[in-house]
């Protein structure tokens, strides 16, 4: 089950795809009187209740009217977390290797390494990256799976971990590499206004099997550029909950980006960097495909 965040006639919703992808069941009308438009609400109200009548929805047992796909413009499943972002750095090998090739006086942790990542609002697919060149002409894209916590815990044991999880998202960590190098850690380079894309929708854990394997690619201007799978993980999700939550509150909504695989643009030789009217897309195929476009945002101009 797909979980969505659309506008439809001016007015952001909430749904579910339908099986085939090509229309979605407003929340609105599975239950009469609904008003939530925003996601957090969604995961925080989750309940066996709501679920049954979700799933008899979805499963065609009730009747309920579609709105067509190509009719709404989709938006962030979530537009502003909770919280600041919770990233795993260098969770892949073979990109631990090309960062340590890239960045200056880069030193390899014995264990997952953690930052946050600033976001006063997550770009959807379709949305553009507002690429401050002026800041930092050295753009990068990273894909990445995303862990969406669905209740509030703490010193959670790796053998419970799903049960925190509401679902996962695929998540584009846009980077400013010179600014990522100038600071020695990466809270700045990582956190610039739209730096952050997520979606296109949020896929519920019951769609896949736990631990989650799964392909994650990207592509700018259609040309392969990462291509691995999260069976590579230094860190796999049962560990990075376990982790983060050692003395820390995990809640409803928090999102964990889980690490980027080698083919960034800093990886390469010479290095290949995102600019203006380039276009990426994120893919992890059974969440769906996140694209975005970079378009060069000047100060004081309107």
């Amino acid at each position: 089950m797909k979980f969505i965040r659309f506008e439809m006639a001016g007015k952001a919703e909430i749904g579910i795809l339908n099986k085939e992808e090509t229309g979605i069941l407003p929340l609105s009308r599975i239950y009469p009187g609904f008003g939530v438009t925003i996601m957090q609400q969604v995961i925080e109200g989750a309940g066996e209740n709501e679920s049954s009548q979700l799933w008899d929805a979805y499963n065609g047992e009730t009747d309920c009217p579609q709105v067509p796909l190509e009719e709404v413009k989709v938006l962030a499943p979530i537009e502003r977390p909770v919280h600041d972002i919770l990233c795993v750095g260098v969770n892949y090998r073979d990109h631990r290797e090309e960062a340590a090739g890239a960045l200056a006086d880069f030193k390899a942790a014995p264990e997952a390494v953690y930052f946050a990542k600033r976001a006063i609002r997550i770009l959807g697919s379709g949305e553009a990256i507002e690429a401050r060149l002026d800041l930092d002409d050295q753009l990068d894209y990273e894909v990445e799976l995303a862990v969406i916590i669905g209740k509030e815990g703490k010193d959670i044991p790796r053998e419970k971990a799903e049960e925190y999880i509401f679902g996962y998202s695929i998540f584009n960590d846009i980077s400013s590499r010179k600014l990522q190098n100038r600071h020695g850690q990466w809270f700045r380079g990582k956190s610039l206004d739209t730096y952050s894309a997520m979606g296109p929708v949020i896929l519920h854990k019951s769609a896949l099997p736990f631990p989650v394997e799964v392909d994650v690619r990207s592509y700018v201007n259609g040309e392969k550029r990462q291509d691995s799978n999260t069976r590579l993980f230094l860190a796999d999700i049962p560990k990075i909950i376990e982790d983060l939550s050692k003395g820390m509150t995990l809640e409803p909504g928090d999102i964990i980006a889980t690490g980027t695989p080698a083919g960034v643009g800093m990886g390469s030789n010479p290095p290949r960097f995102m600019k203006q009217g380039d276009e990426v897309i994120c893919e992890i195929p059974p969440i769906g495909r996140l694209v975005n476009r970079v378009e060069t945002y000047f100060p004081g101009r309107t």
